[in-house]
């Protein structure tokens, strides 16, 4: 017996424009001056953006949040209640009695149920970002 697998469309740079478009205008609609980066599910760049208010560092984290989130594959709200709390770095425990370093803010993009990239929100508070996040993950279709 033979499968075919079905394939799934990969997250393209118009995909991560539009991703990048609507976490800044809830951003502003709140607000917040974010830095909002969009990566594949290899882990590269597609889409950046950086506003002149916000500081280097959000445009930093905000792509280390992508990775993170992209590397864990769960939304960053499925591990809320694990999440010591502190600031942007969150240790969580793990099977291993190792701690798993992870940043709020970064949410999984799935496609057909596969994942195909990741988005992250800096520049805001923890909960802000993440909600930003989720929001566009959301609408990604």
């Amino acid at each position: 017996m033979s499968t075919t697998a079905t394939a799934v469309a990969p997250l393209t740079i118009q995909d991560a424009e539009a991703l990048v478009a609507a976490a800044r205008s809830a951003a502003e609609a709140a607000g917040v001056a974010v830095a909002v980066s969009v990566v594949d599910a290899g882990g590269h760049l597609l889409a950046f953006r950086r506003d002149d208010r916000a500081v280097l560092i959000a445009g930093e984290t905000s792509t280390r949040k992508a990775f993170t989130a992209l590397q864990l594959d769960a939304p960053t709200a499925d591990l809320v209640d694990a999440v010591q709390p502190g600031g942007l770095f969150h240790t969580l425990p793990t099977a291993l009695d190792r701690p798993l370093l992870f940043i709020a803010g970064g949410v999984p993009l799935h496609r057909d149920g596969r994942l195909i990239g990741a988005v992250g929100v800096g520049g805001g508070a923890p909960e802000q970002d993440h909600g930003f996040a989720s929001a566009v993950a959301d609408s990604l279709v």
